[in-house]
This record gives C-alpha cells, structure tokens and sequence, in this order.
C-alpha cells in the first residue's frame, strides 16, 4: 500500500520497545491498559484495521471474521500457538495468518524443567512452610520427595520444545522416551539418547515423568484421555506447558485425587482461567499462571517476529512465519 501506514490493531499491551516500534512503522491503534479487549470491542476496532494483532487470549472464530467487513488482510499473531485463531476460514477470505515460532523454545523448556523438579521435590510445600513460619528445623522424614536422575521421561511431542527439553532432562541424568507423529531423525535421536515409541499407550504405561509439549489440534483434543491416564504409574507425574486441551482435567484431578497419579505440575488449563476447584486444593499438583513464554526477552523477540512479518507483508511479500491450514 504505498504511500500509506498500515492501520494496526493490537490487541494486548504490548514490551514499551515493540509498541514503541509499531507506532513508529504503522498507524498503530494501542491497547490503553492490559484488560483484554471484548468481542464486540475487537470485532468494532477490526473493522477499521487493516492488521490485526491478537493473543492467544482472543478468539477469532468464524463468526469473528464474517462481522469485521473486508478490511483486514493479516492476523499477525502475538505467540506460536494459532489454535484460538480458525486459520481455514481466514485463508477463505483472503486474510493472511503469521505467528512467532521458535522464540519461545528455551523458556517454556525451562519452565517445563521447573515443574518437574518442583513436583518430585516438593517445592511448594516446603515454600508454603516458610512463608508461614511454621518450619521447626530439619528431621530426616521430612518433605521427602524423589530423584530425578535415573528416571523415565517420556515426551509427547517432540518438536523443537520437546527436544529442548530431552536434553535439559538429559543434563539431570533421566532416561528419555518420546512419541511424536514422526520419528526423529537417527542422528538427533542418538544425540539425545531418545527411544522412540510408535505406540503412545507403551510409553505412557513405563514412563515415571510425562511431558506434554504438542499443540492443541482436533487429533490431539484429550490425547491424555481418562483411559491414557489410567496407563501410567501410580508413582508417575504428569507436567503439562503446552496446551491444557491436550489434558482431560477432570479425569486428571479425579485420579490425583485418588492416588492413582502421584503428582502433576500445570502450566496451561483446558478452560482457561476456569480451573477445576477441587484441583487447586491438591498439595501434589503445582498450578502456575501459564508463565513458560514469561521471559522478558522471549517477550521482546516475539515482538520482532510480530514487526518482521507486518513489515515484510507492507512490502509486497509473504510473511515470513505465515500459517496454513496444511501445516496444523
């Protein structure tokens, strides 16, 4: 469009040096205060945008898209994940969809990290005492939790996050299984001393620690079923910081429950911020408040991933991390 700035619509506040960025680059319509838009709100700003830039928070179904008019031309998402976003749709009416890959890896494999030593050594319980003050010293029973090294993990999914957190769990001295919809490559798979189970059902049924790291796809809705979860050991521990869809909550929090699953250590819900009451009364479940991408340099590069592909399509060309219905 020369001649003429972009409008853009962001939905979220934003890092100040991305926002700042924005402004400088296009007509960029800000959020004033970091309170999610309404639908009404965002559908009514959208009209007039010729870029969205929604989070993962936003839901831009198809009905979203038929009530914003013909203007908008790109979503360019703020994350990697675009299971809120109904990508097919968009591409029907000519709206091109763009995420952030890649940028988050090392953070949420960290986070993942985090939870499993969090369970198996029962961090908060011990944090819980201390900030009470009703700790009256050391005794040799107390707070006794596990240890990692020399145990199974399985990982379901093993993508770029999956991988980055093999070879954390490596550097702990666990054991590494995975399942994935294709098998690695021979020589990542010796690099990261990963056995691969083509039946998810096998691994899940001798792994000690299951790793979530899949997205969230109609095939992959309740993989983690209540007949999976009945698979894995009495002592194992399930940690989940990639989609809470991926996870059946309910039969989650009715076998921790029930002593069936040792422990779990959550970093995303199935319903959001709509959480199963009866789980977050457990002492065995470690919830956080979906913190794996909350770096402030992960934050920062999705920013430029979000200037880079608004950019590259205002000059004439295909984004660069565009999304198609074929590759979800």
């Amino acid at each position: 469009m020369p001649g003429k700035r972009l409008t853009v619509v962001v939905t979220r506040r934003l890092l100040e040096r991305v926002e700042t960025r924005l402004s400088e680059l296009f007509d960029a319509k800000l959020r004033p205060d970091d309170t999610p838009m309404t639908r009404d709100e965002m559908i009514a700003a959208t009209r007039d945008a010729d870029v969205l830039v929604p989070t993962i928070t936003d839901e831009i179904d198809a009905p979203f898209l038929a009530a914003i008019g013909d203007r908008l031309k790109l979503i360019a998402n703020y994350g990697a994940g675009v299971d809120h976003i109904d990508v097919a749709t968009a591409r029907q009416r000519g709206i091109l969809v763009s995420n952030t890959p890649g940028v988050l890896t090392e953070d949420t494999a960290d986070m993942t990290m985090a939870l499993i030593l969090a369970v198996t050594r029962r961090i908060p319980e011990g944090l819980a005492v201390m900030q009470k003050g009703e700790w009256e010293g050391w005794a040799p029973n107390a707070f006794l939790g596990g240890r990692v090294g020399g145990r199974r993990l399985g990982i379901l999914g093993m993508g770029r996050i999956g991988q980055a957190v093999a070879r954390r769990a490596r550097a702990f001295g666990m054991q590494i299984h995975y399942h994935n919809r294709k098998r690695l490559r021979p020589e990542i798979e010796e690099e990261l001393e990963a056995t691969y189970w083509d039946s998810l059902d096998q691994m899940i049924a001798r792994v000690d620690v299951l790793s979530v790291n899949c997205p969230h796809t109609p095939s992959t809705f309740h993989l983690m079923n209540a007949r999976r979860l009945k698979l894995m050991k009495p002592q194992a521990v399930l940690v989940n910081t990639s989609r809470g869809e991926v996870v059946d909550e309910n039969a989650l929090t009715r076998m921790l429950r029930a002593g069936e699953i040792a422990g779990a250590g959550l970093d995303v819900y199935e319903h959001g911020t709509d959480i199963n009451p009866r789980l977050r009364e457990l002492r065995n479940v470690v919830l956080l408040p979906h913190m794996g991408s909350a770096t402030e340099e992960g934050r920062l590069e999705m920013g430029e991933k979000v200037l880079l592909n608004i950019k590259t399509f205002d000059d004439g060309h295909r984004p660069p991390d565009q999304v198609v219905p074929g590759m979800l």
